[in-house]
């Protein structure tokens, strides 16, 4: 298959897979970049409103009020903004305003206002970058989203090791999982990434652009020869896997591309590209993903997917600036 070919293979392979939040908010901004604001981004925000709790959330599995999840709802939120720029139906916009509020003042955080990652564990999850930060940023909060990415740093970044831990246990004031999983690292890579496209010149951004450059620095030092990373980032006995690959090249591509890192990076970013462009199989799954549901082997994700997208998406973009 051909680029073209492979990419849209892809697509239909995550749209199959995707089924829980930040898997359709994944999906959704993967075409969302790739594509624009077209009718599968639109699909995608009206499936995730049409299963909204009673408290804002959207893409609710469970039935009721049953949904755990804070953070992850947060996903499409950015796809339910362009929408509503897009076409002016207050549906998106209505959605957007409900998901803001409950971020904003019901869901449940630490003490100093930092979102857990579920509503019946008091926990910290390094996903929370790529799913909160944005739509906060881009409703108009940036003084939150920057709350939020500081008070992630407090509770999960190592200054030693230049990476991020994976869950914070709040009631214990310890690590639940003080790992440096790849995929939680790329997370939080390239949701501040979007964010630093989204805050107005100053000291944000600043702040931003020298901690992804100190994140990303913690990251390369673990790339493997050929090109990947270990699902735990320091340590080789975990399985190499591709999703963390994709999202640091993604994240290489549009920082060089916007002028805040220096070209240097590519070469790690192409090489990753390199090594994952080749796990892509005849029905456009991308292989030696961390696979769903546990993310703790080999296999493929909703995620795994729509990083091939936004990584090709973010690879041209950046070419075509040359």
């Amino acid at each position: 298959m051909d680029i073209m070919e492979k990419l849209q293979a892809a697509k239909a392979a995550m749209l199959c897979l995707q089924r829980y939040q930040w898997e359709q908010g994944c999906a959704a901004q993967a075409i969302l970049e790739s594509e624009g604001v077209c009718d599968d981004v639109l699909r995608l925000c009206q499936a995730a409103v049409m299963r909204s709790s009673r408290d804002g959330r959207v893409g609710v599995m469970e039935r009721g009020d049953n949904n755990i999840s804070v953070d992850d709802p947060a996903a499409i939120g950015e796809s339910l903004l362009r929408a509503y720029d897009k076409t002016g139906d207050k549906f998106y916009k209505e959605a957007a305003d409900k998901l803001y509020f409950y971020l904003k003042h019901r869901a449940p955080k630490t003490p100093d206002g930092i979102v857990y990652h579920f509503n019946i564990k008091n926990q910290v999850w390094v996903d929370a970058y790529y799913m909160c930060p944005p739509f906060l940023c881009l409703y108009g909060d940036q003084e939150e989203a920057m709350k939020q990415i500081k008070g992630f740093r407090k509770y999960l970044f190592n200054e030693d090791a230049a990476l991020l831990s994976h869950i914070w246990e709040d009631d214990l004031q310890e690590f639940d999982n003080e790992a440096f999983w790849a995929t939680g690292n790329g997370w939080a890579l390239a949701g501040m990434v979007r964010v630093i496209d989204m805050v107005e010149p100053g000291a944000d951004k600043e702040y931003l652009i020298d901690y992804v450059k100190k994140l990303l620095d913690g990251c390369l030092k673990h790339q493997r020869s050929d090109g990947l990373f270990h699902d735990v980032l320091d340590d080789p006995s975990t399985f190499a896997e591709s999703t963390a690959s994709m999202m640091i090249a993604y994240s290489i591509y549009r920082g060089v591309m916007r002028g805040y890192l220096p070209k240097d990076y590519i070469s790690a970013a192409d090489k990753a590209r390199d090594a994952v462009r080749c796990k892509v199989d005849e029905l456009g799954y991308v292989r030696d993903a961390a696979a769903m549901p546990d993310f703790n082997s080999p296999g493929v994700s909703p995620e795994g997917q729509a990083f091939y997208i936004l990584m090709e998406t973010a690879s041209k973009d950046y070419l075509a600036s040359c």
